[in-house]
Order: C-alpha cells, then sequence, then structure tokens
C-alpha cells in the first residue's frame, strides 16, 4: 500500500488553484465591501438596500464555492507538506487550513441564518430566497427524493405511493 505522500500530487491542480484564487478574490472583496457599508447612511432609507443585499449575495456565493471546493478536495487530494518542515509548522498549516474552511462556511450561514429571521427578503442578486423554515423543508423533501430515495416523499405527493415501498418504513 502507497504511502499517503507517495500517492499525492506533486501541485494542485488547475480547478483547485482556480477555486482558490477566485474564493480568495471574493473574500478580500467581501472584506472591503464589509468595512466600506459600514459608512453608509441611514438616510434617505432605501440607499443602503442594495449594497446589502450584493453582500449577502456575495457571501452565499462564498459558501457555495467552498461547498464546490470541499467536494474537489474528495476527488483530488492535496499535495504533501515537505518533510522538511518542523512538525509544529505542519500541524500549525493544516490547523489553519481546517480554520478558514470552517469560517468561510460558517459566515455565510450566519448570514443567511440571521437574515431568515428579519422582515427583509433574503435575495440572491435579485432573486428572493425562502426563509430557514421554508429552505429546510425544501432541502429536506429533495433529501428525500433525490438521496434517501425512499416513501416519505412519495407520501405528499399527488399520486398514492406504491404499495411494495410501504414494506421500506421502519417502525
Amino acid at each position: 500500500m502507497p504511502s499517503e505522500a507517495a500517492s499525492a500530487p506533486s501541485r494542485y491542480n488547475g480547478v483547485a488553484i482556480a477555486l482558490h484564487w477566485i474564493v480568495a478574490a471574493l473574500v478580500f472583496a467581501q472584506l472591503a465591501l464589509g468595512w466600506w457599508m459600514i459608512g453608509i447612511p441611514n438616510e434617505p432609507p432605501g440607499q443602503q438596500a442594495p449594497w446589502f443585499n450584493l453582500h449577502k449575495s456575495v457571501g452565499l456565493t462564498i459558501g457555495m464555492l467552498i461547498l464546490v471546493r470541499l467536494g474537489w478536495r474528495v476527488k483530488h487530494p492535496a499535495p504533501a507538506l515537505t518533510q522538511a518542515l518542523p512538525r509544529w509548522q505542519v500541524i500549525a498549516a493544516k490547523a489553519n487550513h481546517a480554520s478558514l474552511y470552517v469560517c468561510m462556511l460558517v459566515m455565510p450561514l450566519s448570514g443567511y441564518l440571521g437574515s431568515s429571521f428579519t422582515k427583509y427578503p433574503i435575495r440572491y442578486f435579485g432573486v428572493v430566497l425562502p426563509k430557514i423554515l421554508i429552505a429546510i423543508h425544501v432541502a429536506a423533501a429533495l433529501k428525500h427524493l433525490l438521496a434517501s430515495r425512499d416513501i416519505v416523499f412519495d407520501w405528499m405527493w399527488p399520486r398514492r405511493a406504491p404499495a411494495a415501498r410501504l414494506s421500506e418504513i421502519k417502525p
């Protein structure tokens, strides 16, 4: 069985590199936009909304790109860290990398959740997104339809569930 270092590529592939730099550019743009937005006056009403909607849209895009990046990473391992690095630096690099991923997932999710409990709609580049409870419900329905492929989705679909699938339900 080959070692992890022997099976790891010598460098990141083009997709991983592109995703890295696209996300990096978006994160820096998002930080700059966020700092700039602090100075937008509250009066007259409505002048903040387009900028906050843009900020939310970019944040959600970053979150989705991080999910794509993680999915890509599962199938395409990272290059092995050089053995010339001291062990503490390898541990620090891995911890830093994991922390960045957590932040880039938690920030868009917390922004979406926070926005779900305001009177304002959540807009993704102009498209109104559902509030959190509706989004969870739709996600759960799609999970049962596409991932689990169980009978739960059939219960609410406007047709009768096949009798053979009723036996799949566990009490």
